[in-house]
């Protein structure tokens, strides 16, 4: 998925510059309704550097470009939006990286996770064979699948084996492990949920990521529709208002009709 990729850097562009136009276009970003925000269809570093482009070719149309209806203001605004857009991809990449490395240490510490759940049921079973009543706790604590399940039972375990230290001594099961299952059943709930967490598509980062982009692309759009009508007969001037990224590759049938639009005039 191309919007994934890391972001190029822009000429003249900084981290707290970028930060600065993210905070003063948050507000209109968010008015946006989540339902019109879009996915970037090519890369979101080439997208924001062909935006940055057009902004410096356009200014030197821009007495044309105005005769013909294009805002001032909304080509002045453009690097603002460029800049906005870059701070709302970084911190998305950002969030993705912290959920990839948690995905990571869940994978190599889940097996540990699981292995401790299972010998302490295996072991409680034996300490408690007489005991009618915790045995049914055992039933109940075995029951169920899944990693929310196998991290709760490591609690309960840890609990359990909290009330009956004497027993468990008896068998030789080190209180170490009882209180690794408390431990494990903490972390390991912590780490699941920065895996896990909210899914991707459900991201608040990538909602703003998308609704930054959006923004941009309705500005780029409309000094790119303006360009190719005012200079459809001037081919050195039309070509700084199309896309340098879609021409050199294949389009995909997404971005067909993400430029559909464009292409008429």
């Amino acid at each position: 998925m191309f919007y994934y990729l890391h972001i190029l850097l822009i000429p003249k562009t900084n981290v707290m510059s970028n930060l600065k136009d993210y905070n003063a276009l948050l507000a209109k970003a968010n008015a946006l309704d989540n339902s019109e925000a879009k996915k970037p269809y090519i890369p979101v570093g080439i997208y924001l550097q062909e935006a940055e482009d057009l902004y410096h070719w356009c200014l030197d149309d821009m007495e044309e470009l105005k005769k013909a209806g294009l805002s001032e203001a909304l080509v002045k605004e453009l690097p603002m939006w460029v800049g906005a857009a870059s701070e709302a991809q970084s911190l998305w990449m950002k969030e993705m990286k912290t959920r990839e490395k948690a995905e990571q240490q869940w994978a190599e510490q889940s097996p540990q996770a699981y292995n401790l759940r299972d010998e302490l049921l295996h072991a409680f079973r034996y300490a408690f064979r007489n005991n009618g009543d915790i045995l049914n706790q055992l039933s109940v604590i075995s029951d169920g699948t899944g990693h929310a399940d196998m991290i709760q039972d490591l609690n309960d375990l840890a609990v359990l084996g909290r009330d009956n230290p004497l027993v468990l001594k008896g068998i030789g099961l080190e209180e170490e492990k009882i209180v690794a299952a408390a431990t494990l059943s903490d972390t390991m709930r912590d780490l699941r949920a920065r895996a896990n967490g909210e899914r991707y598509e459900d991201s608040n980062h990538l909602t703003i990521r998308n609704k930054m982009y959006t923004m941009l692309k309705m500005s780029v759009d409309e000094i790119r529709q303006c360009g190719k009508y005012v200079f459809w007969h001037n081919a050195d001037r039309l070509k700084g208002y199309a896309s340098r990224y879609l021409r050199k590759h294949k389009w995909s049938e997404k971005a067909q009709k993400e430029e559909s639009s464009d292409d008429a005039l």
